[in-house]
């Protein structure tokens, strides 16, 4: 028996998980109105195309849907799952595109409120993506988890399946490498006057 959608979400995404394994569709709607936009924001952040960040997203679902059965509850957190999945995905989406040039990534659109904010903070979101895209992709991964999603150095670590001292590593290196391949185009993106 599915449960009214107002009431789903006030459940943990486990407790939710648990209920679409018993069949709950409406568990499935709720973890899908919640993660959905997650795995599709990681995904997009790492490839740069939206098109494939949806696809990507998708899948990342659908191995959760697939798993919802046998979810042994208290293990890990679906959302670092769901971070984990994704990421990995990505990763090997990367791989497969190696010959890919840079030219062929796409702008990033940007709703800010004036014609001129949203020209420069077009530019350096493209900027952003261009350079992200020249890390390697355990740094560009370390580096979207923690600074353009937010986790916890912990939770970065659980995703990526290594120890906190190689996250710091991984997210030090990395903003380090964004900076070195930014740092010619400060006054050109806005931040000369910074």
């Amino acid at each position: 028996m599915d449960m009214a959608f107002d009431a789903q979400s006030e459940l943990s995404d486990e407790a939710l998980l648990v209920l679409y394994g018993n069949g709950d569709g409406a568990a499935a709607r709720a973890l899908v109105a919640r993660l959905g936009p997650v795995a599709f924001r990681v995904a997009f952040r790492m490839l740069g195309d939206r098109t494939e960040a949806e696809d990507l997203a998708q899948e990342a679902m659908l191995r959760l849907w697939k798993i919802a059965p046998e979810w042994r509850t208290g293990e890990a957190k679906v959302s670092t799952w769901i971070y984990r999945v994704t990421t990995n995905l990505a990763t090997d989406r990367l791989r497969r595109r190696r010959g890919v040039g840079l030219d062929e990534a796409p702008e990033v659109a940007d709703g800010a409120a004036s014609a001129l904010e949203g020209l420069i903070a077009h530019d350096r979101a493209a900027a952003l993506e261009m350079a992200l895209a020249q890390l390697p992709a355990r740094q560009r991964q370390a580096v979207v988890l923690r600074h353009l999603e937010g986790l916890s150095n912990p939770e970065i670590a659980e995703a990526m399946e290594i120890g906190v001292e190689a996250v710091e590593s991984l997210t030090a290196r990395g903003k380090r490498a964004l900076a070195a391949l930014l740092a010619e185009r400060r006054e050109e993106l806005g931040y000369g006057h910074d």
